[in-house]
């Protein structure tokens, strides 16, 4: 496919697969998607897992002389070691050598990389982890912020969370006037605890969006949303339940199969559907979780990710670039910034 000209830096070495599965997924993405990729790491073991007579057009491998693994800290890591995979990817960002960054490696590091190299976006506190989730309701996604990134929020983080999500749904996944809701234990706007009653104030207040009540857990997946707010803990709770959830209902219907001919006749008819069912419920559809509220287009994957979620997690950061969300989220908050003086 012909250059788009968006170029993706991508962490050759972050994940439980690198850097086999990275490349893979990342040379899928060149030839379908048309976008440029700087794979960064050890150009030795890059090159190791490339097919052979791969060309260089659109590629590039740019090295990096260190990696900080999982069970490292991620702040003392990131300051510690300048020249690994996360830290290089990141500088490409901010050096504008690269549009957007992925990395399935350690997330805290990730983020605490983001922060010191990109910075925070004006007006905004604390970036927020949004990742999409499917909902029962076929091609209407719902996206869930915050999922990781802040464990303990004030009120203001979450309507500012609010905000961010219902423009990447408006821009990116195509939602008209996105619906908002905040997780709580019940839909009376009284319910929750003192931080999330004072958030539910202060997303009624918010003009810029479409807040439209409390979601509960059995809402999120409803399709009555299209973004939901949260803090970093129960987010994370809840993205690990769905994707097990997802996993078991995926393994279920594989062991209720019929078996014989006559489930391999079944097999064969339904393979279209079950095809479908499996698309809207894996997780490596979806690919990563965007890092929202930095300065830079930056997506985070699950350490396990494998070649089909590179490629998904690439493509969402090149609809990002081409839906312009830095600026848009920038303009944002400039809007607010000048309404709250």
């Amino acid at each position: 496919m012909r250059s788009t000209g968006v170029r993706i830096a991508i962490d050759a070495m972050g994940g439980d697969h690198a850097p086999a599965e990275i490349v893979a997924g990342a040379l899928r993405a060149r030839e379908e998607l048309g976008v440029k990729i700087l794979l960064v790491g050890d150009p030795q073991q890059i090159e190791a897992v490339m097919p052979p007579k791969t060309t260089m057009a659109d590629l590039e491998i740019v090295p990096a002389e260190e990696v900080i693994s999982m069970d490292e800290e991620p702040l003392n890591a990131v300051r510690r070691k300048r020249k690994s995979s996360i830290n290089i990817a990141m500088d490409l960002v901010k050096n504008q050598q690269a549009d957007a960054v992925f990395s399935a490696g350690h997330s805290g590091a990730v983020m605490a990389s983001a922060l010191l190299r990109l910075g925070r976006l004006p007006g905004i506190d604390r970036p927020a982890i949004g990742t999409v989730f499917p909902t029962i309701k076929a091609g209407k996604p719902v996206m869930i912020l915050d999922v990781g990134a802040n464990v303990d929020c004030r009120p203001k983080f979450l309507e500012q969370f609010a905000v961010m999500g219902s423009i990447y749904s408006q821009y990116v996944l195509g939602t008209e006037n996105p619906k908002i809701g905040l997780l709580n234990i019940g839909e009376e706007d009284t319910k929750g605890n003192e931080v999330v009653f004072s958030a539910h104030q202060l997303l009624r207040k918010n003009t810029q969006i479409n807040f439209t009540g409390n979601a509960e857990g059995r809402d999120v997946l409803s399709g009555e949303f299209d973004v939901i707010v949260c803090d970093g803990f129960v987010g994370n709770i809840l993205l690990k339940f769905a994707e097990a959830v997802g996993g078991v209902i995926l393994q279920i219907l594989r062991e209720e199969l019929p078996q014989g001919l006559h489930g391999q006749i079944g097999t064969a008819i339904l393979k279209p559907n079950l095809k479908r069912v499996k698309q809207r419920m894996d997780h490596a559809e979806h690919g990563g979780a965007l890092l929202l509220g930095v300065s830079g287009i930056c997506f985070i994957g699950h350490g396990s990710s494998q070649a089909p979620s590179i490629f998904s997690a690439i493509r969402m950061a090149k609809e990002a670039v081409d839906n312009q969300v830095l600026v848009r989220l920038q303009s944002q908050y400039q809007i607010l910034q000048n309404e709250s003086s």
